[in-house]
């Protein structure tokens, strides 16, 4: 079946290459390329897109209001293709917020070398924003803003804990992790994450979640202790792994050559717990295309640690959690609600 794209963005350069680009995959085909999304609109009642191209920063209409408008009437896999400027960043993660499945990042200068360099992740971000679950995203509820703004310091923050939990997402995960930890309570134990996200993204994506969460949210950095109600995410274009110091475990940051195409890599984070917490380590692998943490999974289940995947029901692509089922690297398999409010108790 061909995936039938809808381009959006002013920049004739940029319409004009990723629709080459695309189109040179024999089951994809772009369909319209517009310079805003008022026209985008025009083209949508004629025929409506699998997946949907979208630029952020344009004119008459800006790609967020638009993305938020089409999640209302009729969600559709976004792809968001922005700058690596910090603004664009910032603005990328709202939109991922708002239900757009992927980034693919697109720099200020060499922008057709560039693109024409990123075909095959191109590629893949299509077809995975194609089999994607999308749904209407529901805004917090007043109880958990009430209990962002009225969360107490709690003294056992300063104390390491034993149990540390590792996350690894992909495609839906920006939405998967939100839901998570919106409902993480300030007592539960560390918290790693590798989210698939580019470099100068993670960053804004740490400072958005920490800012409508109540446990402490940042981006990690070398030397950072996992200690209950701190959740670390791994910098984009860098590896994150956990190593034990003593009686705390702590976060090494490094740059490092791609594993299963990605850095920051789930296998490298959940290979790093198997050595360094063993049993102590809970390791959750959400929605996500490919296999990425799948072989660091089962390291962690044969080292004695508690193992989950997100079921295929609730998962925007089933396809991370469903290589680490097949290996045998999952002990128990949960929707994404379970994990959530299973979190404090693990």
């Amino acid at each position: 079946m061909t995936i039938e794209v809808m381009v959006v963005d002013d920049s004739a350069v940029v319409r004009q290459v990723v629709r080459d680009m695309l189109n040179d995959a024999p089951d994809i085909n772009v369909f319209a390329c517009v310079a805003d999304p008022i026209l985008a609109r025009q083209k949508m009642q004629e025929k409506w897109p699998d997946v949907l191209v979208l630029d952020i920063e344009m004119p008459r209409m800006d790609g967020l209001t638009f993305l938020r408008q089409i999640m209302q009437e009729r969600p559709t896999p976004v792809i968001i293709c922005s700058s690596l400027a910090t603004k664009g960043a910032e603005l990328s993660v709202q939109a991922l917020a708002a239900g757009a499945v992927e980034i693919v990042t697109k720099p200020q200068l060499g922008l057709k070398e560039f693109l024409l360099e990123a075909k095959t992740q191109f590629w893949q971000a299509v077809r995975a924003a194609a089999s994607a679950r999308i749904a209407r995203r529901p805004s917090p509820t007043k109880a958990q803003q009430a209990s962002v703004n009225s969360a107490p310091d709690l003294i056992s923050m300063a104390h390491t804990t034993d149990r540390i939990i590792l996350i690894g997402t992909s495609t839906g995960g920006t939405q998967a992790l939100e839901e998570i930890l919106l409902n993480a309570p300030r007592t539960c134990p560390g918290i790693a994450v590798v989210q698939h996200m580019p470099e100068k993204f993670t960053a804004a994506f740490a400072q958005r979640l920490n800012s409508i969460c109540s446990v402490e949210v940042k981006e990690a950095e070398n030397g950072d202790r996992l200690i209950p109600g701190r959740v670390l995410i791994a910098p984009g274009g860098n590896h994150l792994e956990v190593q034990r110091s003593g009686a705390q475990y702590i976060a090494k940051v490094s740059r490092g050559a791609p594993v299963n195409r990605h850095c920051p890599s789930v296998d490298v984070l959940f290979h790093s717990a198997a050595s360094a917490a063993g049993r102590n380590a809970i390791g959750v692998i959400l929605t996500g295309m490919g296999d990425d943490g799948a072989r660091g999974l089962l390291a962690m289940r044969q080292a004695g640690a508690r193992t989950i995947a997100q079921d295929e029901a609730s998962c925007v692509v089933f396809g991370m959690p469903k290589e680490a089922i097949n290996l045998g690297a999952v002990k128990e398999i949960m929707s994404l609600s379970r994990i959530s409010n299973s979190l404090g108790g693990f």
